[in-house]
């Protein structure tokens, strides 16, 4: 309730504000599970991504936002999952609960680079999104989010109005798995007439191949040049 309450309130403001165009809005299913897997530039994407889409849209959020009584009311109002990034029991426990919000058809939203991008670049994908996509056999929409670096610069707590935002969503990712093109959320055998992704243990280099495959077409929705390092390795510019 307080996510929907949360939503009728900030919409109309958010709307007014700044000018958002949303493309590609027929890629997200009407029902059912889906990963929802985005660039990460500004604080307020989390803000930006629910609010142009009809269906709730749960976030795995850092476990410092709750930490703080400043945001932590916020997150667990939008009934947002902490998840440590320190590793171990912690990090599964929150991977287990998005397995829960994707099984129970529900719409989960990622972001890949595991952390805010220290520059206007793209940096390298965790694989853990692909893994929860391949575990649940649901799809992974890309999305690419375009000008709220501007809107909240970083370090900056405050929202500058009037700048435009895009969002645009991608079709479901495809990877190729031995000579077969495999599109997320739809289970094909592999050659041979061994299991498919979703029904065995996946090795590093498929999860690899599929946060790649899925980067790439973030980088073309958000229009980013893409570094293959990670944001919490990589020096901004």
């Amino acid at each position: 309730m307080a996510y929907w309450i949360l939503k009728v309130v900030l919409s109309p403001v958010f709307f007014l504000l700044w000018r958002v165009k949303v493309e590609g809005r027929e890629h997200i299913p009407v029902h059912g599970p889906a990963v929802l897997a985005a660039n990460h530039q500004s604080f307020c994407d989390s803000f930006f991504l629910p609010l142009v889409l009809r269906r709730r849209v749960t976030y795995v959020a850092k476990a410092e936002y709750f930490d703080s009584w400043k945001t932590a009311w916020f997150f667990r109002a939008a009934g947002q999952i902490p998840m440590s990034r320190s590793g171990g029991d912690a990090s599964q426990r929150a991977l287990d609960t998005a397995t829960e919000v994707l099984n129970a058809g529900h719409l989960l939203g990622i972001y890949p680079e595991g952390t805010r991008a220290p520059d206007p670049r793209l940096h390298k994908g965790h694989t853990g999104v692909a893994r929860l996509s391949l575990r649940c056999d649901v799809p992974i929409v890309p999305v690419g989010i375009v000008g709220t670096r501007a809107v909240q610069p970083p370090g900056s707590n405050v929202l500058r109005p009037f700048h435009p935002v895009t969002i645009r969503f991608g079709p479901p990712v495809t990877y190729v798995h031995a000579g077969e093109v495999i599109t997320t959320g739809r289970c094909v055998e592999a050659v041979g007439g061994g299991l498919c992704p979703a029904e065995r243990e996946l090795d590093q280099s498929e999860l690899r191949s599929l946060t790649d495959s899925l980067m790439r077409e973030i980088a073309r929705l958000s229009g980013q040049e893409y570094v293959n390092r990670y944001a919490s390795r990589a020096k901004a510019r």
